[in-house]
């Protein structure tokens, strides 16, 4: 499971979609862009392949919470 999730704007005009994201998996930091197709480019730390997909799912259910479902 991810913690302390968070996220912020890409740009100064938050109507231009794009956002940093930033948590922990497994005692490891990881942060990257989210991009508005739902692309992730990890920056840093780019997960195992084998978790990969399973914390990519997790943000996703996290972004449409967080920002698509104001």
């Amino acid at each position: 499971m991810l913690t302390h999730f968070q996220y912020k704007p890409l740009y100064e005009n938050t109507e231009i979609p794009g956002w940093h994201i930033s948590f922990y998996y497994l005692k490891k930091r990881y942060n990257g862009i989210y991009q508005q197709s739902g692309k992730i480019e990890w920056k840093d730390n780019k997960p195992d392949p084998e978790v990969q997909q399973k914390l990519e799912s997790q943000i996703h259910e996290l972004m449409l919470y967080h920002v698509y479902d104001k």
